[in-house]
């Protein structure tokens, strides 16, 4: 039986007065890829900010691998076993590509080695020297996914990693969550890309209105089509 990774329970989450999170309720189990589905303003890129603490202020329960965070500094969740890939990036545009790699501390034995990172994204091994600035759009996100794999994170936070990106990159990112899923990686992804987050999800959560509203499998996903196209618009 797995063992769940992730349990969010009754979670609030507010930016000063504005109150975005209204009782989030859902799991992730480990080695399981789930991914949150919902219209813009719907309170995906908050739920990931939240179980990370990176929201003005939240309640409700946050277990990771049981331990409540609730109460926990946004560091001490990190060293959990959580990396975080924010839709901006955040590539810091004066150091090359390797040295951004290799900036955020080691969180937990077992993370991916620069030889590792750089078998699965080859296009980073010939940029390694180059300013982060001078990286294409996909190279900067190939960039921003990998620097948490050599952390030892077990648990991915990934929000909208497709956006923006050419199909042929697009695709090169779904093998690399293939790839990850197949050595036991825990992901939590936030997309617009319906198409990219179709075949790569176990399960699939609809958000509206600060909750999630639906939950359903991948093996349900044909018949919740004509309900999704209601709630996404796509």
């Amino acid at each position: 039986m797995s063992k769940r990774f992730l349990e969010v329970t009754d979670l609030h989450g507010w930016y000063g007065e504005s109150h975005v999170l209204h009782g989030v309720n859902f799991h992730v189990d480990e080695g399981e890829v789930v991914t949150l589905l919902g219209r813009n303003g719907a309170g995906r890129t908050s739920t990931l900010r939240a179980i990370l603490g990176l929201i003005g202020s939240r309640k409700g329960s946050v277990k990771v691998h049981g331990t409540e965070t609730i109460g926990l500094a946004t560091h001490r969740i990190a060293q959990l076993g959580i990396g975080y890939c924010p839709e901006e990036r955040g590539i810091f545009s004066s150091l090359s590509a390797e040295e951004n790699l290799m900036l955020p501390p080691r969180l937990a034995e077992g993370g991916m080695s620069l030889e590792q990172i750089y078998t699965m994204f080859p296009n980073l091994r010939e940029r390694a020297h180059s300013q982060g600035t001078r990286l294409s759009g996909g190279e900067q996100q190939m960039l921003a996914v990998a620097r948490i794999l050599r952390t030892g994170a077990r648990l991915l936070l990934l929000d909208e990693i497709s956006e923006g990106l050419a199909p042929v990159i697009v695709q090169k990112l779904a093998e690399m969550v293939q790839a990850l899923r197949k050595q036991g990686y825990t992901i939590v992804m936030v997309e617009q890309n319906f198409r990219f987050a179709a075949p790569l999800a176990d399960r699939f959560l609809v958000m509206e209105h600060g909750e999630v509203i639906q939950e359903f499998t991948q093996a349900e996903l044909p018949d919740r089509m004509a309900r999704l196209h209601e709630y996404l618009g796509v």
